[in-house]
């Protein structure tokens, strides 16, 4: 079982990889265009809103509530059953994100003004910052219908998922990239409004994704045509299971969107700075933290449909070990080199040095949260797999309210910094009552030898960051130095690090094979 999830994990990450790396390309395609002012602040609003709601309807409470309810009819009912349940669940979620995509194109200038109130009070008020409202409505009915398609995606890329086809689905949000860099590079030349350009490419981003897919599911014999069903059983438990998942698993998104909300009060600015911090973290958490999440996922529900508590709980013990295995010296490593990653990814053309020690600080705010944020993506199957939804929807809440509190205690002393140490403290909040209830229910709970094993990796990772702050240079150096000085350094203090951090755990006693028994 063990070797069949590293296996798993290590497509999933590999693809992983390959999105990430086109996504920091495509973010350093995006610094140079329009670096952090008003225009990027709009676009990262007008695609963030129907992001929002994909996790909403597609990879976040419908993947947590549909994988085990697919996994059970695969294990219990014949291929009809399962043919027939995808084909409701398509047509009936398919009909449903179509009526919210209308609504979101017609009802634009409204997600505008919720999301971005502090322009639309500018604009009310005849002030100059009113055009980011103009120009963020306009965005949206670009952009909006991002989430039909990739709504779709995410339901093709659930059932190859539970089929044991990781790659596929871990591979495609290659294509969102590869049209925005597209669209960036040779249609923003040809448009007054260079940054409607980035607008189109999520449009087109999300069309090629649904069509990339398509071919794969019908090799499996599930491409099926789209029936409404809301009172198919297997959808009525589906729905059961996504209305209280849709706030549990979305609490980090509302989290955000709060922020973004907050920031449109704050300096010009502010919603890149945090975006490009954000979209740093995102690069080990989505490898790591996401890939692992997705491939227990199925495994756990295929544990819990044939009644295998023990391997339940090993299933998350390694999934647990897993990502603070890489957790611990990402997070180290993001918080040491903030700066050095920023300069090398993004600082030229619109994005400046300034931009750069703006958007460090709120990574190093964002970068104490990096294992909490892990740590939910792999705790919460726990509770999916066994189609209790429920729990982690009242801890979801609980952090969420949480959050608020901690918005608004933190935004005034500290401005958009204070955004993200509250996005991180809620996120800590989170992990830790989904933990205890794993705990307390008697599913899940770190014995000794994992408590000593993570022990390991805390001291190898506090003496990998102890290296790199003694051998980091101070940013003066890291300016002085060119683009290729600055990239050649930076990938030889990660490299030193990673040494640092192995030899590490090989001097504490952990070895492989403790890592991969499960």
């Amino acid at each position: 079982m063990s070797k069949v999830l590293v296996r798993s994990g290590l497509i999933v990450s590999a693809m992983t990889l390959i999105s990430r790396v086109l996504g920091l390309a495509r973010d350093v395609v995006v610094a140079n265009l329009m670096g952090a002012g008003a225009a990027a602040d709009v676009f990262f609003l007008a695609n963030k809103i129907p992001n929002f709601l994909r996790r909403l309807f597609a990879e976040g409470a419908f993947a947590q509530a549909f994988v085990p309810v697919l996994a059970q009819y695969q294990h219990k009912e014949g291929p009809d059953a399962v043919r027939e349940l995808i084909a409701r669940v398509s047509g009936t979620l398919g009909g449903i994100v179509t009526l919210v995509t209308l609504l979101g194109v017609i009802g634009s200038p409204i997600l505008a003004a919720l999301f971005g109130t502090g322009w639309f009070v500018a604009w009310l008020g005849g002030e100059p910052e009113g055009e980011k409202f103009l120009l963020t409505a306009l965005m949206l009915k670009i952009t909006f219908p991002y989430l039909w398609f990739i709504t779709l995606t995410a339901l093709s890329g659930a059932i190859l998922n539970t089929l044991g086809r990781f790659a596929v689905a871990a591979f495609t949000p290659v294509f969102l990239n590869v049209t925005i860099i597209a669209c960036a590079l040779w249609l923003a030349p040809q448009l007054t409004r260079p940054e409607l350009a980035l607008a189109w490419g999520v449009f087109f981003g999300g069309l090629v994704q649904f069509c990339f897919q398509l071919p794969f599911l019908w090799r499996t014999g599930n491409l099926v045509r789209p029936r409404w069903g809301w009172h198919h059983p297997g959808v009525v438990k589906i729905r059961q299971l996504m209305i209280p998942a849709m706030f549990g698993v979305s609490v980090s998104q509302i989290n955000l969107l709060f922020d973004t909300l907050i920031a449109s009060f704050l300096m010009t600015g502010s919603i890149s700075w945090l975006y490009y911090s954000d979209r740093l973290l995102e690069f080990p958490l989505g490898l790591f933290g996401i890939a692992i999440a997705t491939v227990i996922l199925p495994a756990l529900s295929r544990k819990h449909a044939g009644t295998e508590p023990e391997a339940f709980a090993r299933t998350l013990d390694w999934g647990v070990r897993s990502v603070l295995l890489v957790g611990i010296p990402a997070m180290l490593g993001l918080m040491v080199l903030a700066q050095p990653m920023l300069m090398v990814l993004f600082m030229r053309g619109a994005f400046t040095t300034a931009d750069t020690q703006m958007a460090a600080v709120s990574l190093l705010a964002y970068s104490s949260g990096l294992l909490s944020f892990m740590l939910v993506k792999v705790l919460a199957p726990g509770y999916y797999a066994r189609q209790d939804t429920r729990t982690p929807v009242r801890y979801g809440i609980i952090a969420m309210v949480a959050n608020m509190g901690f918005n608004l205690a933190l935004a005034i002393p500290f401005s958009y910094v204070g955004l993200a140490l509250a996005t991180s403290a809620s996120a800590t909040l989170n992990a830790a009552l989904l933990y205890r209830g794993l705990k307390r229910q008697g599913v899940y709970e770190l014995n000794a030898k994992s408590l000593g094993t993570i022990g390991r990796m805390l001291l190898a990772g506090i003496a990998m960051a102890g290296t790199l702050l003694y051998l980091v240079p101070p940013e003066s150096q890291w300016l002085a130095w060119s683009l290729m000085e600055r990239i050649q350094w930076l990938f030889a203090y990660i490299g030193i690090g990673a040494i640092v951090y192995l030899l590490s755990l090989l001097l504490l006693g952990l070895r492989p094979a403790q890592l991969k028994s499960a």
